[in-house]
């Protein structure tokens, strides 16, 4: 007994001296022996009969501590992987990792957690306790971490720097997240179509998709959406918002994305290229739609006829076909179209503005469709070919007027007679048959004429041209029926069979 006093004595002595020299230490352990006798609710007297006989005893564990903290030493070490801990209770937590055991359980939804601390946060979720609040703005946040990652929003600091790009964050977990950008690592991956994604969040939208579930309703129209975001946008069409403004000119949109797009015209960008023949577009629908050429994909399909389409808007516009619909009106002569876009060329006939010019010839045409094939009886160029039979044409219409002649499909019938055309230009001229419409004037003589060829002709009388030369005796006429006839006279064919 009295060699275990002496020793009891001996290390109080050791500490005591250590003690004066580590001042931090002895602070810390009588601040913290008061402040828990005084939880404790114990008398002033006992108090001080407690703090005496476990002084010795606090101060030794702490200052070993805290010595342990300023030499760098860990000496508890995990036999699994080898890692070193300060204290046996860093130690015990850390080797939970190792055996997975969950000793917290929370008592509202049995969910378990490796640390007590874990639970505590976790069952704010339960309990809706915010405890943390900013003094800047009053926000309140369930976690001390959440409140000083959310302070760095009013002081501007962001300490967390990438190290490939030099972009800073607020929050490790954001930087976490944008490294992925770097590295390319998808993590997370669906477990329907085995689609990855870099980040959790994302992937749950996505997974929306198989589901079908749409848990954001707009409470104007009723009208549910997969994601929030989504339903933030769409709701802008009721309050009419745009709160994202151009610098440049001032337009106002509804979403970043479309002011993005817009300011590419200020810019010129072109960030979306064809990697077939290097055209370059200011967004990336329009290259999906571009490519659409070179595979000859064609996605949308009339039901009534089966005609199929590059675009949806063709589609809507050839629709209108069967169902009559004009629901574009000129406001110069009332004329009625079935979209805007030819609505929009035919009133260039009422200014007669044409806008682009022909670099070869000094022609003008009201469009730039126009113009593109005009050019090509200077280039000789024909893109479109028939699968069929190999003939070239200059234009799409051509081509697809020409392919008739294969299939004898003659889509366009006279709602009078009944008689159907495989071009839309052969049933309009047909059609004057039954009106009585001639729309074509001679401004030499005013005779008026149902088609702009048979003008064309008559023209030739004023003008005196002969455009048609018989190549046996060089006669010229200014139609080509009349060479045809006149070379019956050398070949002496009957006009007429007996």
């Amino acid at each position: 007994m009295e060699g275990t006093n002496i020793r009891r004595e001996w290390s109080l002595k050791r500490v005591s001296v250590q003690l004066v020299d580590c001042r931090k230490a002895l602070e810390m352990v009588d601040s913290f022996n008061c402040q828990l006798l005084s939880e404790r609710g114990l008398s002033e007297d006992v108090n001080q009969h407690l703090y005496n006989k476990n002084k010795s005893i606090s101060k030794v564990k702490l200052l070993k501590k805290h010595q342990h903290r300023n030499c760098g030493e860990k000496p508890y070490q995990c036999l699994d992987c080898g890692s070193s801990f300060i204290t046996l209770n860093a130690l015990i937590t850390h080797q939970r990792l190792h055996t997975g055991e969950k000793p917290y359980a929370c008592d509202q939804c049995d969910k378990r957690f490796a640390h007590a601390a874990t639970l505590i946060n976790h069952q704010r979720i339960h309990t809706g306790e915010k405890p943390y609040v900013c003094d800047q703005c009053e926000k309140s946040f369930a976690r001390s971490d959440t409140l000083l990652v959310h302070k760095r929003v009013h002081i501007g600091e962001k300490p967390c720097s990438c190290d490939q790009c030099g972009s800073r964050f607020a929050d490790p977990g954001i930087l976490f997240k944008h490294q992925r950008v770097h590295t390319g690592e998808k993590t997370c991956a669906c477990d329907q179509c085995g689609k990855r994604f870099a980040h959790s969040t994302t992937l749950i939208k996505h997974q929306r998709i198989h589901t079908g579930e749409k848990t954001y309703a707009c409470d104007q129209c009723g009208k549910r959406f997969a994601h929030s975001t989504t339903l933030i946008k769409h709701q802008r069409i009721h309050t009419g918002e745009k709160p994202y403004h151009c610098l440049d000119c001032g337009s106002s949109f509804a979403t970043s994305f479309a002011l993005k797009v817009h300011h590419r015209i200020h810019t010129g960008e072109k960030p979306y290229s064809c990697d077939q023949c290097g055209k370059i577009f200011a967004q990336s629908a329009h290259l999906v739609k571009h490519k659409r050429i070179h595979t000859g994909e064609k996605p949308y399909g009339c039901d009534q006829c089966g005609k199929r389409f590059f675009q949806s808007r063709y589609l809507a516009n050839h629709q209108r076909i069967h169902t009559g619909e004009k629901p574009c009106s000129c406001d110069q002569c009332g004329k009625r179209f079935a979209d805007r876009r030819t609505l929009f060329n035919h009133q260039k006939i009422h200014t007669g503005e044409k806008p682009y010019a022909c670099d070869q010839c000094g022609n003008r045409f009201a469009r730039s469709g126009t113009l593109t094939k005009h050019q090509r009886i200077h280039t000789g160029e024909k893109p479109y070919h028939c699968l069929d039979c190999g003939s070239s044409f200059a234009t799409s219409f051509a081509l697809n007027c020409h392919h008739r002649i294969h299939t004898g499909e003659k889509p366009y019938g006279c709602d009078q007679c009944g008689k159907i055309f495989a071009l839309p230009s052969s049933l309009a001229s047909h059609q004057r048959i039954h009106t009585g419409e001639k729309p074509y004037g001679c401004d030499q003589c005013g005779k008026l004429f149902s088609h702009s060829a048979t003008l064309v002709n008559h023209q030739r009388i004023h003008t005196g041209e002969k455009l048609y030369g018989c190549d046996q005796c060089g006669k010229r006429f200014s139609e080509s029926r009349s060479l045809a006839k006149h070379q019956r006279i050398h070949t002496e064919e009957e006009p007429y069979g007996r």
